[in-house]
């Protein structure tokens, strides 16, 4: 369809960001399912949204490579015709108190979790089209402030300090600019480690009293992405269930 919106996922092949993938490709949207290395997860990802009807591809783009993330763009433009919506969820953690703090860590978070948003957001802000949305992705870990948190959640605070100065920067364009910081959420990856009684801790902290789910942060990241977000920009959207 002529009027059809094509969405750009990175991180796309697992976690949060692969039902990011499936949630836009529900709300109507074409997807390019971005990934780092494993081509046979987002392979499923795009069999998972063809299946339901949908469209997508896959795409392999390292989000710190700008050749790599231009790219990522040029194929969404040459399979659908443009881009409308970019979502970066791609994303590294490592944990270490500041005083044990690994250094060759510390760069492989700056180059995943700084470098990587600030090349996909330049190459949005070159690309996306009038009526577009751009959502990053940070942590509520930024405003909880846990110890053994600190490099993470300086590579994420970094990401919410970008936000709003983009999102002024495409004045008169139409295209919004949000950042979505999960709370503790319920995957693969965060549970990996995690003994019982660690989770339930965790799960009983929101009042709500549970974990989020990726479905919980990807329903955001619809709403910020479709014509009922056109009026939230610039902002940093904490979806954790009243963590902080």
């Amino acid at each position: 369809m002529a009027d059809q919106r094509v969405a750009v996922v990175t991180g796309a092949s697992r976690g949060i960001g692969r039902v990011v993938a499936t949630t836009l490709a529900a709300a109507g949207q074409a997807v390019v399912v971005g990934y780092a290395g494993n081509e046979q997860a987002a392979k499923e990802v795009v069999d998972e949204i063809s299946a339901a009807g949908g469209q997508a591809v896959a795409a392999q783009a390292d989000v710190a490579d700008e050749n790599a993330v231009a790219a990522l763009f040029t194929t969404a433009t040459q399979v659908f015709g443009g881009v409308d919506v970019v979502v970066n969820s791609a994303g590294r953690l490592s944990l270490s108190p500041i005083a044990e703090l690994d250094l060759a860590d510390l760069d492989a978070l700056h180059r995943t979790n700084i470098r990587g948003p600030f090349v996909v957001a330049r190459e949005a802000a070159r690309r996306v089209r009038a009526g577009g949305a751009i959502v990053l992705f940070s942590t509520s870990v930024v405003g909880l402030q846990l110890p053994g948190y600190a490099g993470y959640a300086a590579s994420k605070g970094a990401v919410e300090a970008m936000t709003l100065i983009l999102a002024r920067e495409m004045r008169g364009r139409d295209i919004t600019v949000n950042t979505v910081a999960p709370g503790p959420t319920a995957t693969e990856f965060f549970l990996d480690g995690k003994d019982e009684a660690t989770i339930e801790h965790l799960a009983k902290q929101p009042p709500l009293e549970r974990l989020g789910t990726p479905a919980d942060i990807a329903a955001v990241v619809a709403f910020l992405a479709g014509p009922g977000g056109r009026w939230i920009n610039g902002q940093v959207v904490r979806a954790n269930g009243g963590i902080i």
